[in-house]
C-alpha cells in the first residue's frame, strides 16, 4: 500500500548553512542546492543505526532516477538529502529494509527544482568530476576546477559558527577553492564530546552530527568545496584503526547519507600508513562504502612522504590520487617531490594527482629545529603542480589546523610546540603565495600542462633539490611554465618556446618582462620566480 506523507522539507539556503523549515505540499529548491525530506517511522528500533536501512529513489523531470540513502536523525525520524541537477518537477519514493514499516516504506512525495542565478560556483556548476583525459578535476558543467585547498583539520569540530564563517569567507577571498577538515575525534582533537562511541558496534552522537551539519553546509555556502576526512587513521587511537571494519563501514555510510548531497570530496582515510594488511582493509572499506561508483569524488589522504598509487589506483571507487609530501627539511622534501614518486609514477596512475598536505608554514621540519619558511611552502607547491599534470595543491599552517581561540600547545602534537590562535593563520606570507598561484592559474589554461623537463638544457637542482627547476608545457607547446626556486639563468630551448616570455612573481602575483639571450633567460634576482611563455594576448 502506498502512502502520501506530509513531510518537513528543509533547504540549505541561509548563510552558515542553517536550514529553513516549513510544511509544504509543493516544495521549491534551487538547482544545485540541497533538498531535504523527513520520514517518521511507524515504530521504534532498539538500534536504529544498525537495525534498518532506508533508501529513497528520486525521479527527475527527464525520467532519470537517482538513489539516495536516508539516515536516522533521532527518535523515529529519518531524513534524506539530495541536490537536484535538473530544473522541473521531481517525485520520490522510499524503500525500507523493514517493508512492514508504513512510515519508512513506500512513502512518496514531490518537490520542484527551479533555476536561480548565483555567483556561487558550488551551486551553479554542480559536483566535481574527473576530466575525460584523467588529468584534472572539473565541475559537472565541464569547467576545469583548480584545487587550492587548506587544511583546517579541527575547524569543523572546534569552531563557533561565527568563527567558521569568518574563516571560510577569508579563504574564499584569498582564492582557495577547497577546505579539508576532520569529522570525528582523532589524534589532533583537543577533546570535548565524541562524535561516535563503541568502536566494535558503533553508535553516533546525534547532537554532534547535527552541529556538524551546519559546518559542512557552510563550506558550500561560502563558495568552497568541502573535503571531509571520514576516518583519521595515523595512530592506534584514531578511528581508522580503533573501529572494527564493520563499524568503520557503518559510520562512513552514515556520513555519506548525511552529507553526501553537499558538494563534497570524500577523504576516506586520513594520514594513514596504508601498508601490508592495512591495504586490504581499506580496499574493503572503500568498496563497501562507495561500491563501484560514487556520485561524489573519493580519495585517500596518506601519511607524510608516502605514495599509494599502486595500492589504490586500480580501485573503482578511488577517483584521484592524493598524496602528502609532508613536513621534512627543504632538500629532502624537494627531492621527494621532484625526483621521487610523483615525478616518476604519474604516467602509470591515469588519474588526477594532488598533493593534499605539503610542508606547513612555520612547522618544525621532521627531527629538527628548522622552521619551514614561506619559500619552502612555495617551492613544494610549485614543484607539486609542475612535476605531474597540473590539477591543484593544498596549503597548511599550525594555527589553522589546530583552530584554537587561544595560544597553547597543539593537542597531542608536542613536537610542534606552542601554536597561536586560529586567526594567526588567516594572513601569512605563505598564504599570499597561494593567492598568487590562484591568480596565475586563473590567467592560463593550466589544465593543458604536462611535465616537460626535456625543455630544460641544464638542471641547476641536480645536486641540491632546493634549486630544482620544474618545467611543464602544453602538448602543443604554446604554453610553457617553469619554476626557478633560486632565480638564476634558465637554459631552455628557446626555439621551442612561444613568443612572449614573462616572469611571474610568486610572492605578490605581479609580472615582469623576460628576455632570452645566448646564455639563457635570466631571472630578475635570486629569489624564486615563475617563467611563463605563451602567445602574446
Amino acid at each position: 500500500m502506498r502512502h502520501r506523507w506530509r513531510f518537513v522539507c528543509l533547504v540549505t539556503l541561509a548563510w552558515l548553512g542553517a536550514y529553513r523549515t516549513g510544511r509544504c505540499d509543493e516544495m521549491q529548491v534551487n538547482r544545485g542546492q540541497v533538498w531535504e525530506g523527513a520520514l517518521t517511522s511507524a515504530g521504534e528500533y532498539a538500534d536504529p543505526l544498525w537495525d534498518v536501512e532506508v533508501t529513497v529513489t528520486l525521479t527527475g523531470p527527464s525520467g532519470e532516477e537517482h538513489s539516495r540513502p536516508a539516515f536516522w536523525d533521532g527518535g523515529n525520524t529519518w531524513r534524506v538529502r539530495f541536490a537536484p541537477g535538473e530544473a522541473g518537477d521531481w517525485s520520490w519514493r522510499s524503500e525500507c529494509s523493514d517493508a512492514a514499516n508504513a512510515g519508512l516504506h513506500g512513502v512518496t512525495g514531490e518537490f520542484t527544482c527551479v533555476e536561480q542565478a548565483t555567483d556561487n560556483p558550488v551551486f551553479a556548476r554542480g559536483p566535481l568530476r574527473v576530466s575525460d583525459d584523467g588529468t584534472h578535476l572539473q565541475w559537472a558543467d565541464e569547467t576545469p576546477f583548480f584545487w587550492l585547498g587548506d587544511t583546517a583539520w579541527n575547524g569543523a569540530l572546534c569552531s563557533s559558527e561565527a568563527d567558521w564563517a569568518d574563516y571560510l569567507a577569508t579563504r574564499r577571498a584569498q582564492g582557495f577553492s577547497v577546505t579539508q577538515f576532520v569529522t570525528t575525534q582523532w589524534r589532533g582533537w583537543p577533546g570535548g564530546e565524541p562524535v561516535f562511541s563503541n568502536p566494535e558496534h558503533v553508535s553516533v552522537n546525534l547532537v554532534e552530527f547535527q552541529r556538524l551539519d551546519a559546518r559542512v553546509a557552510a563550506v558550500n555556502e561560502a563558495g568552497l568545496v568541502a573535503a571531509p576526512v571520514m576516518l583519521w587513521t595515523l595512530t592506534a587511537t584514531d578511528p581508522g584503526q580503533v573501529l572494527s571494519e564493520e563499524s568503520a563501514v557503518r559510520l562512513c555510510r552514515y556520513m555519506v547519507a548525511r552529507w553526501g548531497a553537499h558538494n563534497v570530496v570524500w577523504l576516506l582515510g586520513g594520514d594513514g600508513r596504508y601498508q601490508d594488511e592495512w591495504i586490504e582493509r581499506w580496499r574493503r572499506i572503500g568498496r563497501a562504502v562507495f561500491g563501484a561508483h560514487s556520485d561524489r569524488l573519493v580519495t585517500m589522504h596518506p601519511c607524510g612522504s608516502s605514495w599509494v598509487g599502486e595500492e589504490f589506483g586500480g580501485e573503482a571507487w578511488f577517483d584521484f590520487l592524493g598524496y602528502q609530501s609532508g613536513h621534512g627539511l627543504p632538500e629532502r622534501t624537494s627531492r621527494w617531490i621532484a625526483l621521487g614518486p610523483p615525478a616518476q609514477h604519474w604516467r602509470s596512475v591515469g588519474k588526477p594527482i594532488i598533493n593534499l598536505e605539503p610542508n606547513y608554514e612555520d612547522h618544525p621540519a621532521y627531527g629538527s629545529d628548522y622552521r619551514i619558511s614561506p619559500l619552502d611552502v612555495r617551492r613544494a607547491a610549485w614543484l607539486s603542480l609542475l612535476v605531474t599534470p597540473t590539477a591543484g595543491v593544498t596549503y597548511g599552517n599550525n594555527p589553522t589546523w589546530v583552530f584554537s581561540t587561544e595560544a597553547g600547545p597543539a593537542p597531542n602534537h608536542p613536537n610542534i610546540g606552542e601554536v597561536g590562535p586560529w586567526r594567526d593563520g588567516l594572513h601569512t606570507p605563505g598564504i599570499a603565495g597561494m593567492t598568487a598561484i590562484r591568480a596565475l592559474m586563473d590567467q592560463i589554461e593550466w589544465w593543458r600542462l604536462r611535465p616537460a623537463q626535456e625543455l630544460l638544457a641544464e638542471q641547476p637542482g641536480a645536486d641540491d633539490a632546493t634549486r630544482f627547476v620544474a618545467v611543464a608545457a602544453s602538448e602543443e607547446q604554446d604554453l610553457v611554465v617553469a619554476y626557478a626556486p633560486a632565480g638564476g639563468v634558465l637554459r631552455l630551448d628557446a626555439g621551442r618556446l612561444p613568443a612572449r616570455l614573462r616572469w611571474f612573481d610568486p610572492r605578490n602575483a605581479t609580472w615582469r618582462p623576460a628576455g632570452a639571450s645566448d646564455d639563457g633567460i635570466a631571472a630578475p634576482d635570486g629569489q624564486d620566480w615563475v617563467l611563463v611563455a605563451d602567445a602574446a594576448g
